[in-house]
């Protein structure tokens, strides 16, 4: 009689992007160069909003967290362990360093999903009640918004980790991917994964739709503007975050949402590498080549910093 809740296996073997050697090595560069980028880019938007006077807004503060979650993400959860995989002939992970691993992953995860929703929000109150704007968006519900977003996502990861290494892992232990992802993980399970899926399901749409439910009031508000000037305005604040956002949730949407027989684990991989590598450096550029406070800040850092001398 098989025992339930009980794992079988003491560790896992991940197969990585590919076997190849050749491409191992222009891989290995590449997304070197990219968590490089990534790194230097996130750590470059928390230094500009925190020197930054005109930076310091609801906004940009949610903001500065989301680039700090993706530094993170980008230095602690993923990249590190995939870079030296691509020199390892035996790609061997232990069972608490795949939960850990997983855990830290979803965590960040997560968390940029309820920095965005709190990012959404506060476009909400900007632009359908300004009256209101300062009074609801003060420092005091910022830091609590933000600080509920890390324990929130920090729970929903706790649930969701523990809901996985409670099923029954009797064999094979080959992940077919280049680290501990939920998905490539269920379908190793020997047991059954539809509250797995409903959780993961439910925990991945609610934010989304939340987001969808403020862009809607935005949507309905602007075209009631008196001024062109203020619609444009309004909807300029809004197209980092819509652009962000709609990278981010695609990739979501593909990984988590759509049914596991619609797609390849191969797929899986490329997404993977999308919202775990490519998305975290994307942010800072998306948000510093769209706002132009946040590329007007370093000529007037630089400036202040000549006349200093």
């Amino acid at each position: 009689m098989v025992r339930r809740n009980k794992t079988t296996v003491d560790e896992f073997i991940l197969l990585g992007i590919t076997d190849i050697w050749e491409l191992q090595v222009f891989l290995f560069v590449l997304f070197l160069l990219i968590c490089v980028t990534s790194l230097v880019g996130n750590l470059g938007m928390m230094a500009l909003i925190r020197l930054d006077s005109q930076l310091h807004t609801p906004m940009y503060f949610f903001l500065c967290h989301l680039s700090l979650v993706d530094y993170l993400s980008n230095s602690s959860a993923v990249a590190p362990k995939m870079l030296v995989s691509f020199f390892e002939e035996r790609k061997a992970i232990s069972l608490p360093g795949c939960a850990a691993q997983m855990y830290f992953c979803g965590v960040c995860t997560i968390t940029g999903c309820y920095l965005l929703a709190a990012m959404a929000y506060d476009r909400y109150m900007a632009i359908c009640n300004p009256l209101l704007y300062v009074a609801t968006m003060s420092q005091k519900a910022c830091v609590q918004l933000a600080v509920g977003s890390y324990i929130t996502a920090t729970v929903n990861e706790m649930v969701l980790v523990s809901s996985v290494f409670s099923l029954h892992f009797c064999g094979p232990n080959v992940i077919n991917h280049f680290f501990c992802d939920i998905p490539p993980l269920l379908k190793l399970s020997c047991s059954s994964t539809a509250v797995n899926e409903h959780v993961l399901f439910t925990i991945a749409l609610s934010t989304l739709v939340f987001i969808v439910v403020s862009y809607g009031y935005i949507l309905t508000t602007v075209p009631r503007t008196h001024s062109s000037e203020g619609g444009h305005k309004a909807f300029s604040t809004c197209a980092s975050h819509l652009t962000s956002v709609s990278i981010f949730y695609g990739t979501m949407i593909f990984m988590y949402l759509c049914p596991s027989s619609s797609y390849s684990l191969d797929q899986d991989k490329v997404v993977s590498i999308v919202y775990t590598l490519v998305i975290p450096m994307l942010n800072p550029l998306i948000y510093s080549l769209r706002n132009m406070e946040v590329k007007d800040a370093p000529k007037k850092l630089l400036g202040k910093v000549l006349v200093s001398f």
